[in-house]
């Protein structure tokens, strides 16, 4: 631990290079706060549900579940949990870059104070997320509704925090609809669950590895650096390195590490092709007028919606002149595309489509043209 302290850095680019896929045996409060400050771009924490589970349970064939009854689950009363989540809460905070993020995962014994702590301490509810568990455990005693999902918040350390969501990523992994709060996704469960030489599960709380790729596509970009202060078996480490990212991993359970130390190291991450999505909020700007001072689209070019219901004329200075109307209104693509369509607005790059022989496309394939130029020459 002592070589792992001497060895960071003051300045931020060589604080986060000296972060990558360490796995840190320790208390979490005390580790966190032995890191350098506004270092880690991201946070997933799965911390202590502290459960209160009254006694075993059984199923109906009388074998026991093997619920979560571990020393680490357990308080003694909600004042020492309280306090023990502000303090690792604060420790997080303060690793945290100023634009950084935090997810933090509970079920209804937890998340609600969680949120609440959250909350005091500064940070910024972005979203709440239910993941609803494909695959359930059953509730045997039958005195409630079966507990099919856990909660998951998504925050920024401040209101002025400029977190980074990858959108375009989040539609596409839901076949180009908008990604929902509600995630459908199965338990750990399989060859995927890992297992101890006795052939029991390895850790209680195993998260599946589907969870934390939706986490870590949607709120990193590759090279950013995601800590873990409840590490467990390492599956944050694990999605991390396969899709680029660094970790730090924090866990007190020498066990744990072991398995997570295994398991990450049989890992190969994935090529940057694979893995790399820019949003195209990020892509360089590139105004209609480029493509008539290119030469592209033509001063007295027709552009016409997909059914050709709508027409206008290209103008030298890159604007256009709505055709069919008495006032021949001139402006954007933009603007004159909502006009004709008494619309509040209109995304003219995709609304307007010009003649390339007998086809017609979308004035968007130019200006892709344009991008992958720009990106060839290294202007992107």
């Amino acid at each position: 631990m002592a070589s792992q302290k001497k060895n960071l850095s003051t300045s931020a680019k060589s604080k986060k290079a000296s972060l990558t896929e360490q796995i840190i045996i320790g208390d979490c409060i005390k580790e966190m706060k032995a890191l350098p400050a506004k270092s880690v771009d991201c946070i997933f924490a799965d911390p202590p549900y502290n459960l209160q589970l009254g006694g075993d349970l059984h199923r109906p064939n009388n074998t026991k579940v093997d619920a979560v009854d571990n020393d680490w689950d357990q308080f003694d009363s909600l004042k020492v949990y309280d306090d023990f989540t502000r303090e690792w809460l604060s420790a997080a905070r303060e690793t945290l870059t100023d634009d950084g993020a935090i997810w933090v995962i509970g079920s209804y014994h937890n998340i609600f104070r969680l949120g609440y702590i959250l909350q005091d301490l500064g940070f910024w509810i972005l979203n709440d997320v239910i993941w609803r568990k494909s695959n359930p455990m059953p509730n045997f005693r039958g005195r409630r509704f079966t507990n099919a999902h856990e909660t998951l918040i998504w925050a920024g350390k401040s209101e002025k925090s400029k977190y980074y969501f990858n959108y375009d990523a989040m539609k596409t992994l839901n076949e180009d609809l908008q990604m929902r709060s509600d995630w459908y996704l199965p338990l750990c469960t399989g060859s995927e669950r890992l297992k101890d030489d006795e052939g029991k599960k390895a850790h209680p709380t195993q998260k599946p590895e589907s969870l934390l790729h939706r986490v870590i596509m949607s709120s990193t970009r590759k090279g950013d650096v995601i800590l873990d202060p409840f590490f467990g078996t390492g599956t944050t480490g694990a999605v991390a390195k396969k899709l680029g990212r660094s970790f730090i991993g924090i866990e007190r359970d020498e066990v744990y590490a072991k398995h997570a130390r295994k398991r990450i190291a049989e890992i190969d991450p994935l090529k940057d092709n694979l893995i790399e999505t820019i949003s195209k909020r990020e892509q360089t700007r590139i105004p209609f007028g480029s493509l008539v001072e290119r030469g592209l689209i033509q001063p007295g070019t027709v552009l016409m919606d997909s059914k050709s219901r709508h027409k206008a004329t290209v103008h030298a200075d890159g604007s256009i002149i709505a055709q069919n109307r008495v006032d021949k209104m001139r402006g954007s693509i933009h603007k004159v595309g909502a006009a004709m369509q008494d619309a509040p607005s209109c995304n003219g790059w995709t609304f307007w489509h010009y003649k390339a022989g007998n086809k017609k496309l979308p004035i968007d394939h130019l200006r892709a043209q344009i991008r992958a130029e720009a990106e060839q020459h290294g202007h992107a």
